[in-house]
């Protein structure tokens, strides 16, 4: 069930289109986005590294830079303790080369999936302790870790916390109390304390605007300390801010889009090895890279190794300094990711019969309890059949000990703050609106199962899947010229999708097969007094049959492959620019139908 909307923001197109030199449809589009001053306008077009804010505007940011330049000055033992996935694994790489660059006693470590969990816990401090490390840096983790953080300080060790997910809290008589650990620094943009004016970057951004700040706080007061090395690590690390950014589905928005757009272009023009093999083993060509092959190829291949074997073979592969080593490493990944891919089809499947033959349709959350599934894959099969039902969703696993699990949620879902009413469930949790991450015992899988659907206050309207539609348009308008001029929107992504066209009656006169298994359609469509145009849809046949069928009678879909046939539909569209063979031409995706 769908619901098409139209924008309907208002703005003056005109003179945004003759002062940045862009039609008055791209001006539209924009100012979808939620951009709203010409100003802003300047930002987002053509926004540059100069226009992110300042870190130090990051509560107790100010703290971080002075602990951890008297613990380099002090020569004291640093350790980064990261995360598992291509968030955390950025963010450790960040922070270990960006001090070891300023002449920090500075090593890594990244927690097992199966073996540690999630963030923190008191083995890993202990080995740190017994290791002679004197302060622990924490990267995407640790707002979470008050109790683990009071261990370290019972052992005098120092720690500073640098995150990006929810605070914890307590409720009490509708008073929200925030419960922060008992680090010597607490930086996260979620603080409600926090007046950074851009809270949703991810946690590989936090640790770069540390690395920043620390830059910056030496050039203006140790210049002893400078190497001329330091401009040229902030260039590197860029690239794996946005690598970060994109695969931890942040929105593509104020300083994020810059961070991404200026990450990519330096993945085009100059890529670390690492990075670069896993192009290479890929297919990818350097030049042609973007936020999709990030987010769809590369980070899945930097994920795999955390979700089946240990994230650390990741960690090296960024740090790998020849090509030969980097391409051992990445064909590694790769293999890892061909294998999770088998694999999650079949948590997949298993999900949806577990769905279907519990009668769970009609609950309002779908908890799903897959005891054999691997438990690093709970994620992406949540993700996956939320897609499929359009309802908020648990994957629950059967761990070494206890279960596992995690969620992913729709938009009108805070997926974090409804676990907090069930939070006596479980023995560690943590995350955000859209997703999450739990542990618990097993006898509380059907409680908890029974208690986030009572708590949830999702109406029917909730579930109605909703099309966002840019801006109402004629076929015709699709040409090649507005194709190109809408890359000027690129990098695509969370809050910045690409643009999305629509048009009624359109009619729909014949239908081929088109790829390897014909498991796509390309049809020939046109609208009244207007030429013919070719028209692809790589979404399921069923969806669009279900729509023709329903209007022209059963098997009426399946006729356009046999003869000339006239149905009128109403379509939503993309426009891009296919090239093929050295020859660039308009394609129309077709991405909805009633």
């Amino acid at each position: 069930m769908e619901k098409w909307f139209v924008a309907a923001k208002k703005a003056d197109f005109e003179s945004w289109s003759e002062k940045f030199h862009i039609s008055p449809v791209t001006a539209r589009i924009i100012r979808n986005r939620d951009v709203v001053t010409k100003e802003g306008v300047q930002k987002y077009l053509y926004g540059t590294l100069a226009d992110l804010y300042d870190p130090m505007l990051l509560k107790d940011m100010d703290k971080a830079v002075e602990v951890i330049l008297n613990k380099i000055q002090e020569k004291k033992v640093i350790r980064i303790i990261g995360d598992y996935d291509v968030d955390g694994i950025c963010s450790a790489h960040i922070l270990t080369k960006g001090l070891r660059t300023i002449g920090a006693i500075v090593d890594t470590a990244i927690p097992h999936r199966i073996r540690d969990g999630y963030g923190l816990n008191e083995q890993l401090i202990l080995e740190a302790h017994e290791a002679g490390v004197d302060t622990i840096i924490t990267c995407d983790n640790g707002i979470a870790a008050a109790p683990q953080i009071a261990y370290a300080w019972r052992l005098g060790m120092t720690v500073v916390v640098t995150d990006h997910h929810e605070v914890p809290f307590k409720e009490e008589n509708g008073v929200r109390t925030e419960i922060l650990p008992p680090a010597a620094a607490v930086v996260d943009p979620k603080r409600s304390d926090c007046s950074y004016p851009y809270p949703g970057i991810c946690g590989g951004m936090v640790a770069y605007k540390v690395i920043c700040a620390l830059y910056r706080k030496i050039k203006e007061q140790n210049p002893q300390m400078q190497t001329p090395q330091m401009q040229e690590v902030l260039e590197e690390l860029l690239q794996f801010a946005a690598i970060a950014t994109i695969c931890d589905v942040m929105e593509l928005l104020d300083e994020n889009r810059i961070v991404v757009k200026e990450g990519l272009k330096r993945i085009r023009q100059n890529p670390v090895e690492g990075i670069l093999a896993l192009m290479e083993v890929n297919g990818i060509e350097p030049e042609n890279i973007n936020a999709y092959h990030v987010g769809f190829i590369i980070g899945p291949c930097m994920n795999a190794t955390g979700r089946l074997d240990t994230a650390l073979r990741a960690l090296e592969l960024l740090n790998a300094q020849k090509k030969q080593e980097a391409l051992a490493i990445a064909g590694e990944l790769k293999e890892l990711n061909d294998s999770r891919k088998l694999m999650t089809q079949k948590g997949v499947d298993g999900a949806v019969k577990y769905v279907e033959e519990k009668g769970l349709l009609e609950e309002k959350v779908l908890v799903v309890y897959l005891p054999d599934c691997h438990e690093s894959l709970a994620g992406i099969i949540a993700g996956r059949i939320r897609e499929k039902y359009g309802k908020p969703v648990f994957v629950l696993t059967k761990g070494e000990e206890g279960v596992k699990g995690s969620g992913r949620s729709i938009e009108s879902y805070h997926m974090y703050e409804a676990m907090v009413a069930c939070q006596e469930l479980f023995t560690k949790f943590g995350g955000h609106k859209m997703a999450a991450g739990l542990s618990m015992e097993e006898k509380n899988v059907e409680l908890f199962a029974a208690k986030i659907n009572e708590t949830c206050t999702l109406t029917e309207d909730d579930f109605v899947s909703k099309v966002h539609i840019d801006v109402p348009m004629p076929l015709e308008l699709a040409d090649k010229k507005m194709a190109k001029e809408l890359e000027v929107l690129e990098p695509f992504g969370v809050a910045n999708p690409k643009p999305l066209f629509a048009r009624k009656d359109v009619h729909f006169l014949s239908a081929s097969k088109m790829g390897k298994t014909g498991l796509y359609a390309k049809f020939v469509i046109c609208e009244e007094g207007s030429v013919c145009k070719e028209a692809v849809y790589f979404g399921e046949w069923s969806k669009f049959a279900a729509v023709v069928d329903e209007k022209y009678g059963d098997g009426a879909a399946e006729k356009l492959f046999v003869q000339k046939c006239n149905y009128e539909l109403a379509v939503t569209y993309q426009i891009g620019v296919n090239s093929f063979r050295g020859k660039e031409e308009v394609q129309i995706v077709l991405q909805n139908f009633c």
